[in-house]
């Protein structure tokens, strides 16, 4: 029997890419539900290619005009709803067997805990669900027996080479470095939104290309191990590796070192994930090492990215730090690609948001939640104070 999943996200870069590969696997995998928030014209394309049964825009404008494109070209079978309470029902509805979360951001949060509660195997792109609300969400994910599968490259590299996880004396995560690696420091204010975006090894979207290039993103998947792999901050390191060919290893302890390799293209972890215990053909190219590049690594420099720097601290305080950190983190990239604050004032805005709200320890959703919102007024603040002209 084929397998029914959700794409919360399809319209982004790993939603697009984990269809490419269920396309591949027709008898495999049926397309249940789809979702996105405002691009129309893409959403479109992929109802008329996949059919799924629901397709949900989180913004109603654009889900009337996807139901109207939809008509237009005879396909108003797709029922489209709209809204944050659709995202949890399309996550939770019935034929719905899996469930890809590749929604940005904490926006991702409610529809992917959702799935965890209603016992959906869940293949976790969003790594802000457990920056936000690790503890609670693990949590979850225990009660409800749900298997979790970690999509992002480092954390399904890691996974892929855990073992039985006996012996690991740390595990080692790496980062490109981004386009700013070799910048001059002080050009750093000087950052563009397009050059920021624009990342040397892999096809992303821009709230992440822009983390990729702070290395908060780095920061971010430095939490989410925290959690899904039961490790404390001092056996988590970060290894910058240019060539983006070895994705994440694992040191034991007993000097062996193993690593995952591959092509920088996200099809390779969804594959692995999709198909776990088992393989399947991702579409991707063989990795050439002998024409292929020189594997090159440095130490990350916390001068150059504070960003960083202050992951670590978030974890290392723990209670609602993180959670802190994740929603300093969107509204000021936020308000750099619009513009407003340099690229060098994302992590001013995140460092003086930690500094002021100091939470306790969440004890449930609503907690998380509150925490999200009193340090997202916060950092709006602190960017009209310091940079309202």
């Amino acid at each position: 029997m084929t397998r029914g999943i959700c794409i919360l996200g399809a319209t982004g870069s790993i939603g697009q890419n984990t269809l490419d590969v269920v396309a591949r696997h027709p008898d495999e995998f049926r397309v249940v539900a789809l979702t996105g928030s405002t691009r129309v014209e893409e959403m479109l394309a992929l109802c008329l290619r996949h059919h799924p049964e629901v397709a949900v825009m989180v913004d109603a404008g654009a889900a009337v005009a996807l139901r109207e494109a939809l008509a237009a070209h005879g396909h108003s079978r797709v029922r489209v709803e709209s809204g944050e309470e659709a995202l949890v029902a399309a996550s939770t509805m019935s034929g719905v067997d899996e469930v890809m979360a590749a929604i940005v951001g904490a926006a991702g949060l409610l529809p992917t805990l959702a799935a965890v509660r209603a016992g959906r195997r869940v293949y976790l792109a969003n790594k802000e669900c457990l920056v936000m609300a690790g503890r609670l969400f693990m949590e979850e994910v225990q009660r409800h027996k749900v298997t979790l599968l970690p999509i992002d490259s480092e954390h399904n590299a890691i996974f892929q080479c855990l073992g039985d996880g006996q012996g690991i004396r740390r595990i080692i995560l790496t980062a490109s470095g981004g386009p700013f690696r070799q910048w001059p420091m002080d050009r750093l204010a000087d950052v563009t939104p397009e050059q920021a975006c624009a990342h040397p090894n892999w096809v992303m979207g821009r709230k992440i290309s822009v983390d990729s290039a702070t290395m908060m993103n780095k920061g971010l998947e430095v939490i989410e191990a925290h959690w899904l792999f039961s490790l404390t901050p001092d056996r988590i390191r970060v290894l910058v590796h240019p060539q983006s060919i070895i994705h994440s290893m694992v040191e034991y302890l007993d000097g062996s070192v193993l690593a995952q390799l591959g092509n920088p293209d996200m099809r390779t972890p969804i594959a692995h994930a999709l198909a776990w215990p088992q393989r399947m053909e991702s579409g991707v190219s063989s990795l050439n090492l002998v024409q292929g590049p020189a594997l090159q690594f440095e130490d990350p420099d916390f001068g150059r990215f504070p960003c960083l720097g202050l992951a670590f601290r978030a974890l290392e305080q723990g209670a609602g730090a993180p959670a802190v950190l994740n929603a300093a983190n969107e509204v000021s990239v936020q308000a750099f690609l619009e513009g407003r604050i340099p690229f060098t004032g994302i992590s001013r805005v995140v460092e003086e948001t930690l500094e002021y709200c100091q939470p306790g320890a969440p004890e449930s959703l609503e907690a998380v939640l509150a925490i999200d919102g009193e340090a997202r007024r916060t950092a709006t603040d602190r960017i009209r104070q310091a940079f309202s002209s």
